[in-house]
């Protein structure tokens, strides 16, 4: 990695900024789906939307940690001259490059309602519930490293751990405006 003026972007900021529409879609497709007869019947739908969820929750969270580990140890210190993203900034980057992909996943799951009531909404709370474990588990590890993780933001395209990114910055526990773990600072 070269040491030129580079815009960072957190990366517990980055996971996290799925999990609250995802959750809030979820919910509100899981209540329409709740209304809804469905081909199966309400209760087996509302079943396996649980069941979904939790399944959705863990997998969501574990998925990719190694890869999460292996960057974050091998995290270099950021430069003087590099430019921290501001959390408001990040979040409202990612959102608008997936507010498609949002749409489209709530009206599947809508959709999905019709065969299945609510499971296609638990699915979707279940993803960002998963992912806000995610984001607090990495602000376990930065309280623990006393250290925040950043991301070049050239590089969130993908993902915080997709093929692109070489690696993460470091910097100390007190910088940017995002508290460990992605959440406002208080």
């Amino acid at each position: 990695m070269g040491r030129g003026a580079q815009s960072l972007a957190r990366v517990a900021v980055v996971v996290r900024a799925g999990a609250a529409p995802l959750w809030w879609l979820g919910l509100v497709a899981a209540g329409i789906g709740a209304l809804l007869p469905g081909l199966t019947g309400r209760r087996i739908g509302l079943l396996s939307a649980a069941a979904l969820f939790i399944v959705a929750a863990a997998v969501t969270a574990v998925v990719r940690r190694g890869r999460y580990t292996h960057f974050a140890g091998a995290a270099t210190r950021a430069g003087r001259t590099d430019f921290l993203q501001d959390r408001k900034v990040t979040l409202r980057n990612w959102r608008r490059a997936r507010r498609w992909w949002l749409l489209l996943a709530f009206l599947a799951a809508v959709g999905s309602s019709f065969a299945l009531p609510g499971a296609g909404g638990g699915l979707l709370a279940g993803v960002g519930a998963g992912l806000w474990a995610k984001a607090v588990w990495l602000g376990r590890r930065e309280r623990d490293d006393e250290a925040l993780l950043w991301l070049r933001t050239d590089w969130v395209s993908r993902g915080p751990v997709g093929k692109e990114v070489k690696g993460f910055r470091s910097t100390g526990i007190a910088a940017g405006d995002a508290a460990p773990g992605g959440a406002r600072r208080r």
